[in-house]
């Protein structure tokens, strides 16, 4: 398998599996069926991948004065802008985005720190390091 689209398929998968954690852990985030969560990763992953970065640059400024918090708000409004594409993803308010947009975030994160391909073989292995 291509290396790109092995890459692909496992960020997709930590999506969907950070989103499906988060409709248990959030009451306002609610999903029909098993594709309605799949194809809602998959939609997240291209706006986060598209549109997230051009809204962060074309918010730099008061992202700059909030010291990175408004950063949090632009990651709420993907999430609430992905509720309103996908046909069975129910969400809440606003609230909901911001914190499940906080979780999903971190939840990913140590998924993707737990990966084989990423940090954590550093430390499985310290005699690889260079400094």
């Amino acid at each position: 398998m291509n290396s790109e689209l092995g890459n692909f398929l496992i960020h997709w998968a930590i999506m969907g599996f950070s989103l499906w954690v988060a409709s248990y852990l959030f009451n306002g985030i609610k999903f029909s069926s098993k594709s309605a969560l799949l194809v809602s990763a998959l939609v997240l992953g291209f706006v986060n991948a598209i549109l997230r970065p051009i809204l962060l640059l074309l918010t730099f400024p008061l992202t700059l004065i909030t010291l990175g918090l408004f950063a949090l708000v632009i990651n709420a409004l993907m999430i609430m802008l992905v509720a309103k594409i996908v046909d069975g993803f129910k969400l809440s308010g606003f609230w909901t985005a911001f914190f499940a947009s906080i979780f999903i975030a971190l939840f990913g994160f140590f998924i993707e720190m737990m990966l084989p391909s990423q940090g954590i073989s550093i430390i499985a292995n310290p005699e690889t390091v260079s400094i």
